[in-house]
């Protein structure tokens, strides 16, 4: 029997870590966070905001529209044209049927763009449309 020992031993291996399965789990950890992750589309235009009383902290991934100071409309930081705003509608609501709508609309401008922009939304057939503003600093 001390033969086995000392035979053993002298046979035995030094110690080694395998690290496959370690990089596999992360790996699938990795992907499923950016499975699950839902990114958040911005309109893509710095604007002032409209305070409102009423105004909710609503994290929704939707199509926004952003209307600066300008009278400009952006969506995705890229200026588009009031004609286009229907097509672009319709395009996301195909790809998302419950999709939401945000018109990010600057203080400054009157509400004649806003109105048309919401118009064109909805003659592209969305139901879930808001207009962005933000609660008072006094809140």
């Amino acid at each position: 029997m001390i033969n086995v020992r000392a035979r053993l031993r002298r046979e035995r291996k030094p110690a080694q870590i395998d690290m496959a399965p370690m990089l596999d789990m992360v790996f699938i950890l990795l992907i499923f966070f950016l499975v699950t992750t839902s990114f958040v589309r911005e309109s893509g235009v710095e604007v002032k905001r409209p305070t409102a009383l009423t105004a909710e902290d609503v994290r929704q991934n939707g199509l926004r529209f952003g209307i600066n100071a300008e009278g400009h409309i952006y969506v995705d930081g890229q200026p588009v044209d009031i004609r286009s705003v229907r097509a672009i509608t319709e395009r996301f609501l195909a790809q998302n049927p419950d999709g939401s709508i945000v018109i990010v609309a600057d203080r400054e401008i009157r509400t004649g763009l806003t109105i048309k922009v919401l118009d064109q939304c909805r003659l592209a057939g969305a139901q879930r449309i808001a207009v962005a503003a933000e609660a008072p600093s006094g809140t």
